[in-house]
């Protein structure tokens, strides 16, 4: 079988569908208790939750083979993702997969709140007809406060715009440029409390927003206030929210979240007046669930193969990745894998260098790319964008990079760079073509101009007539094709290096026969996992 793949929560059958087509074990495991989950992770590759599963230290220790834990949604809330960083696990979510759902349900309970429509509803269903009772008031030409600006703020802005409101923001992480782009005007959050009619969060809970909402907040905003909460329950102070509706120091509240869920039956904001409450529904549409398990299903299979992660939260770099560096990252994983099979062993120092327009770029991404390389050779376990620099100070690796908007030669270019046991190595690459295929052109200081292949060659020699020819001869002999040879001679002229492409992995007795031949200095067998095996 697969990689396992741990379902320890729902997701939609078209996520389950394409981890299996992947060739992924898939482990369905619902509802597990806590000692199950404990005794089931062992063993499992991924692990994909939502919400109600906690993953802690102890859950990540227990999980001997985990490389990813993929989060069915966006909030992060129950995983410890600091801990999973340090144990080299990659924590995914799906934070698209619900923004739209998020924001249509923002903007209903404000519509709701609005017009009374739960308590009407009740009425009619109690045989009342009570019209004047319930009278509401329009949202259009009112006050929307957003406190967050986010995807999720922004889509509630648009909608709110269509309707007719004003819109002001606090968010500051907003430019005001950016705001104003999207009609929107930015002030401190008790300006904002102060001003608007109606008060919408978006914002993600940590130690600065938890109760961004409190009692001294809540008595800024005018009685005609209405706070519609569909982020995190912690954001507002339950307490002094449901005592300014039973004093009736603003005239409403609709909730989807709360500080605790399900909220305990003494809760204060259960039998606050004039609320309208939903059991945390702003994910609960079936395009969302749709989307969230198919997204972290692709996240999953994308992390346990390996590969860049588009909505992985903690790579040192980000992982959003500018689409002018993606040719570039093929290319910086295949020079750390030749660094380190040129080197024999890990180097304790190491240089990546940036040359021409990649300079201009945030490089972090390509560099922990080399590093990917170069412990992929030399580690039992799989080596990812997360746990590369986690293994790089395991193993005091000092990786310092540089850039340079100079290059001569290529319009951009890469160079590894560092010593091994006394030997200094270095290989450089760019990129060329439409496709950007990846290039090594140069090794040990020697220009040559060659693609990365499956297995390589590179021999280090006297720089006189015949050496070539008797390479080729042994290579020939010994029933090994040279697909392509590429040969750089040195400054001084008295050594050259050659470069090549080999259609099978020469035996140890066809690379002692090389490397005892009159004008070859040294011979490198090299095997680059991943790469073509044909030119």
């Amino acid at each position: 079988m697969g990689q396992r793949v741990l379902i320890a929560e729902e997701i939609a059958q078209s996520g389950l569908d394409l981890l299996a087509n992947k060739g992924f074990e898939v482990d369905v495991a619902l509802e597990m208790e806590r000692s199950e989950l404990l005794s089931r992770i062992v063993g499992a590759h991924a692990l994909v939750v939502r919400s109600g599963t906690q993953v802690d230290a102890e859950v990540l220790d227990a999980a001997d083979e985990l490389e990813v834990v993929g989060r069915a949604g966006i909030g992060l809330d129950n995983i410890d993702v600091e801990y999973a960083t340090k144990r080299g696990v990659m924590v995914v979510n799906a934070p698209q997969s619900n923004i739209l759902s998020a924001a249509e349900h923002t903007i209903a309970l404000m519509l709701g709140l609005a017009r009374n429509i739960a308590p009407a509803d009740a009425a009619m269903k109690n045989g009342e007809w009570a019209r004047s009772r319930f009278t509401g008031v329009e949202v259009a030409d009112k006050i929307l406060g957003i406190v967050g600006l986010g995807k999720i703020g922004s889509l509630v802005a648009q909608r709110a715009s269509a309707l007719g409101m004003r819109l002001i923001a606090f968010d500051p992480y907003v430019s005001e440029d950016r705001a104003r782009q999207m009609g929107v005007e930015m002030l401190e959050i008790d300006e904002l409390c102060k001003m608007a009619d109606f008060i919408v969060l978006h914002m993600p809970r940590t130690p600065e927003t938890a109760g961004i909402i409190n009692a001294e907040r809540i008595a800024l905003m005018k009685p005609s206030t209405r706070i519609i909460n569909t982020a995190r329950g912690e954001l507002i102070d339950e307490g002094a929210l449901a005592a300014a509706l039973a004093e009736g120091a603003i005239a409403g509240a609709a909730i989807d979240v709360y500080a605790k869920e399900p909220p305990p039956a003494d809760s204060p904001i259960l039998s606050a007046p004039n609320t309208l409450l939903t059991p945390h529904l702003g994910a609960s549409t079936s395009e969302a669930q749709d989307k969230a398990g198919v997204t972290i299903a692709e996240q999953v299979a994308l992390a346990l193969s390996g590969d860049l992660v588009p909505f992985a939260v903690n790579i040192e770099a980000g992982a959003e990745v500018d689409e002018a560096l993606r040719p570039f990252l093929p290319l910086a994983e295949t020079l750390g894998a030749l660094f380190t099979a040129l080197a024999g062993g890990v180097a304790n120092e190491l240089e990546v260098t940036f040359l021409g327009q990649l300079a201009e770029y945030d490089n972090r991404v390509l560099a922990l790319a080399v590093q990917k390389g170069l412990f992929a050779a030399v580690m039992d376990e799989p080596v990812s964008f997360v746990n590369a620099p986690v293994i790089a100070e395991a193993k005091g690796v000092n990786v310092r990079k540089s850039t340079s908007a100079a290059s001569s030669d290529y319009v951009n270019l890469i160079r590894v760079g560092g010593e091994h046991e006394g030997r200094k190595i270095s290989v450089a690459g760019t990129v060329v073509g439409y496709q950007g295929s990846p290039r090594i052109v140069e090794i040990d200081e020697h220009a040559i101009d060659l693609p990365p292949s499956r297995f390589m060659l590179v021999v280090h020699n006297d720089d006189r007539p015949g050496v070539i020819g008797r390479v080729g001869t042994i290579l020939g002999d010994a029933g090994v094709n040279i697909a392509n040879m590429a040969v750089g001679r040195d400054a001084g002229g008295k050594h050259a290096l050659m470069g090549l492409n080999v259609d099978t992995e020469p035996s140890d007795e066809v690379i002692s026969t090389l490397s005892a031949a009159d004008g070859i200095l040294s011979v490198d067998s090299i095997s680059l996992e991943g790469a073509p095996e044909e030119i």
